[in-house]
């Protein structure tokens, strides 16, 4: 399997990266009024940073999870960046709520209804196997006392819950459906999965 990238895709997933960071920061923030108090301060470039590592990495590692699974099945798959929804992620962070819809792998050759299901499943799943990444972050910061590296560890945990549990709903483009129309015991497996996870990270480790 070889899995590349064309210069094309390699920018559209950096400025896709960077505005999810942007307005996810901006989202953590308070909005627009708080943002400013945080530019002023020059705290602002902590929060943005946080906000890359774990929101703009559970994105990133999504598309690309769907991607290399599309390619495994012989597809030739893309990720395009949707510029006009990533202006309205910044600006919905900007008044103090966040909608995000940053793109979309495309892909193209014959699929059956497993293998298009099992593209689509594999950004959530990729989600939920982040959590074993940034739970060890969160246990290193507390162990050490570090607030930025426990703000990391739960802010990871929490998005990429989040991220899954909101993937896998069973409406428009979004992972779902697609996962849904091959397999009802896998899509209520994983989404049941994914709620739980997030309403318990929510009540337990919080923001």
């Amino acid at each position: 399997m070889n899995v590349s990238f064309s210069s094309r895709e390699l920018r559209d997933l950096l400025v896709a990266w960077v505005a999810l960071g942007l307005a996810f920061a901006i989202f953590f923030a308070g909005g627009g009024n708080r943002t400013i108090q945080l530019l002023t301060s020059g705290s602002f470039g902590l929060a943005l940073v946080v906000s890359l590592l774990t929101a703009g990495v559970g994105f990133l590692l999504h598309e690309v999870a769907h991607k290399v699974v599309a390619v495994r099945f012989n597809q030739v798959a893309e990720f395009r960046a949707d510029y006009g929804m990533l202006a309205v992620a910044i600006m919905s962070a900007l008044v103090g709520f966040i909608f995000a819809a940053p793109g979309a792998v495309y892909h193209r050759g014959v699929l059956t209804e497993r293998e298009h299901g099992l593209i689509a499943l594999a950004g959530p799943v990729t989600n939920l196997l982040l959590l074993v990444a940034f739970a060890p972050v969160l246990v290193v910061g507390v162990l050490v006392g570090s607030d930025v590296i426990q703000l990391v560890g739960s802010r990871g945990l929490i998005i990429n819950a989040f991220l899954a549990a909101f993937n896998m709903l069973p409406f428009g483009s979004l992972d779902g459906k697609t996962v849904k129309s091959w397999s009802t015991p896998v899509f209520a497996g994983v989404l049941v999965l994914s709620v739980l996870l997030t309403v318990g990270l929510f009540l337990f480790v919080g923001f």
